[in-house]
């Protein structure tokens, strides 16, 4: 996700705020997604009513809160452990 200059308007509101100011003074704008983008207040009102101390807790509600475009290949995983007849990669004692 890239904010495209979003974050530095978001930076410069005055704190303590709520999500209802935050949209009414940034909503329209948009962050860049891996596939399209969205709008600040649609992602913001997915939350509700909420109050944010500053800039960092609206940042992480916006990277919680992208629809599925901006999480690039859906229910993929590098994690998943092997499944059953799969050689996986061998367990190293240190």
């Amino acid at each position: 996700m890239r904010l495209n200059g979003v974050d530095d308007r978001i930076e410069r509101h005055q704190f303590p705020t709520t999500s209802e100011e935050l949209i009414a003074a940034h909503g329209n704008a948009t962050v860049e997604l891996a596939d399209g983008s969205e709008r600040i207040g649609d992602v913001l009102e997915r939350f509700g009513d909420q109050t944010f101390d500053d800039a960092d807790e609206v940042f992480d509600t916006l990277r919680a809160g992208v629809c599925h475009r901006g999480v690039g290949r859906r229910f993929y995983s590098d994690r998943d452990p092997t499944t059953d007849g799969e050689n996986g990669p061998q367990p190293v004692s240190f």
